[in-house]
């Protein structure tokens, strides 16, 4: 671009420049109006206001800034000039600190993908600019084009600074969406917070993007802020300058979002469209991984490894690629402490809604129990996707189908019996367990019975089939009230005398004379032999709650 004695501006161009770096390159709307929003940006804009008006016959995009603004000459040598090196000519930094977005000055033939007449009005130091461009028109043209001059340094009030740029002729059939395109707003850029961009669809509430909205709808299981949460040993050098936030999702992320995998952002603006830097697409992982790094060393290396449409690097780079192969095994190491951290709070969430404490319950199961139902519910825990009710029915039902002491029956004992045996049973201590659950029981005889005699004696006179201490079926009726017949109560009442006595006699009393090993050993008294030996005492037990005088 240059000046025509300060009086016309000036568009020098090849047609198929435009063509191919506007028209074709630009076909939607968001990457259109994120190069406005750039342009904001790097004029120390602090907002950048987008209305969307579709209520008339024609469309119309509103793109507005306060920024610095444009004086008539920075129009024609810097807005206007196309492939202009930016950085080359100009500082790498704003009056605010702000690090350049714009690099090639092929930005603002963006706008020409989605609309066919361009007006732009700026204003600074007191100065007013207008002009207009017309797509037909530039294509009529050969080389140069001049656009319409509307002002040309009119005074305005100081206090007036910015940009407003008015998108008419849009090439677009459906109506606008401030929701939609905010999304797509927020994954092309990391939003300072002293940067606002507000979205307006005609007179609707107004939207202001934030980074949080492209991640608005995911249930997140999992974060890392990149690189403190990093626990991997690595040697490339700029590991500190890779900086972002990752996130893992409770389910996966539907390939719609565009979202899955891991952004790069240099200067803010996305460099890199999501992936996971790998060839492959198999990973579990993947469809659960999202988020955003930043890597603004890239726009300081000499070369330039961005592509024009800033979607992609050029991994052939040798930077790019040490780069490429730092991500592939941070990707590698996010992956495992995945998995550990979904373990652990899978596990907690299922122990917490089925009142099954998982890790106590395996440390209470046979060996060779605990090796088949294991890998079950870690499948559970780490792999499935069932919804948590049912996965949370099934760890119940195993639960139930294998308890704790799966093959004792503990569950089943009497709750006073467990509370004595508890310890010697954990410990497969059965004979021990036996033995003091039999004192037990003799004491507990004792103190309800009132007797002060103990042993076989204790359990002969209170159980005395002609003047019992305690009964053991008087409280007993027949659904319809009546008695049960007295031949029944009797033998339940010598039966049961006839239990507590052998219960002493054929288990306690060998315990406590003989040698546990002798007994074990020889076969005489086996385990099996103790755990239906805590059966029966469970069942006197019971009989002993139940008795009365």
């Amino acid at each position: 671009m240059e000046k025509d004695n300060g009086n016309k501006l000036r568009l020098t161009f090849d047609p198929n420049t435009i063509e191919h770096l506007g028209v074709r390159m630009y076909s939607t709307l968001p990457p259109v109006l994120a190069e406005l929003i750039a342009n904001a940006y790097d004029a120390d804009a602090e907002h950048v206001w987008l209305n969307l008006n579709d209520e008339g016959n024609e469309k119309e995009i509103i793109i507005e800034d306060d920024g610095i603004g444009m004086s008539f000459d920075e129009i024609n040598d810097k807005f206007l000039r196309i492939g202009r090196a930016r950085r080359s000519i100009e500082s790498e930094t704003t009056q605010k600190r702000r690090k350049i977005i714009g690099k090639k000055g092929l930005g603002k033939l963006s706008f020409f993908g989605v609309a066919h007449e361009i007006e732009i009005i700026t204003k600074k130091n007191r100065e007013e600019n207008a002009f207009s461009m017309f797509w037909e028109d530039i294509k009529k043209e050969d080389k140069e084009y001049n656009p319409k001059i509307i002002k040309k340094d009119y005074i305005c009030s100081a206090d007036d600074h910015g940009t407003k740029i008015t998108l008419r002729k849009i090439q677009r059939e459906s109506d606008f969406s401030a929701d939609n395109l905010a999304n797509s707003i927020s994954k092309l850029f990391i939003i300072d917070l002293n940067f606002k961009i507000i979205i307006q669809h005609n007179s609707e509430e107004p939207i202001t993007v934030g980074n949080e909205i492209k991640y608005i709808r995911l249930e997140k299981e999992v974060e890392w802020k990149i690189p403190d949460d990093c626990k991997f040993e690595t040697t490339y050098e700029k590991r500190d300058q890779v900086v972002g936030r990752l996130i893992a999702t409770k389910k996966p992320i539907s390939p719609k979002t565009n979202i899955r995998g891991i952004t790069l952002f240099s200067r803010k603006k996305l460099v890199n469209n999501p992936e996971y830097f790998s060839d492959s697409t198999s990973s579990h992982f993947f469809s659960y991984l999202t988020g955003w790094l930043e890597v603004d060393f890239i726009d300081d290396l000499e070369d330039d490894v961005i592509t024009t449409n800033r979607q992609s690097l050029n991994w052939g780079h040798p930077e790019i690629q040490n780069l490429r192969i730092y991500l592939q095994n941070l990707i590698r190491w996010l992956e495992q402490d995945w998995r550990k951290k979904r373990g652990e709070i899978r596990e907690n969430k299922l122990s917490e809604a089925t009142g099954v404490n998982i890790p106590e319950w395996f440390s209470k199961l046979p060996d060779d129990i605990r090796e088949k139902i294991e890998p079950i519910i870690e499948t559970i825990v780490k792999d499935s996707e069932l919804p948590e009710e049912t996965n949370q029915k099934v760890v119940k039902d195993l639960h139930k189908i294998i308890p704790e002491y799966p093959y004792y029956h503990w569950r089943h004992l009497h709750s006073a019996l467990q509370k004595v045996v508890f310890d010697y049973y954990k410990n497969e201590d059965f004979y021990t367990a036996v033995f003091e659950g039999a004192k037990r029981y003799i004491n507990e005889l004792k103190r309800k019975s009132g007797e002060s005699i103990t042993d076989r004696d204790l359990i002969e006179n209170v159980f005395s089939l002609k003047d019992p201490k305690l009964l053991v079926t008087k409280k007993y009726k027949k659904l319809d009230g009546n008695s049960f017949d007295e031949g029944t109560i009797t033998n339940i009442k010598e039966g049961h005398r006839m239990l507590a006595l052998a219960m002493w006699q054929a288990f306690r009393c060998p315990i406590s004379h003989e040698e546990v090993c002798d007994l074990r050993d020889s076969g005489l008294f086996t385990e099996n032999d103790c755990l239906d030996a805590l059966s029966l005492l469970s069942h006197l037990y019971r009989r002993l709650e139940n008795s009365e005088s």
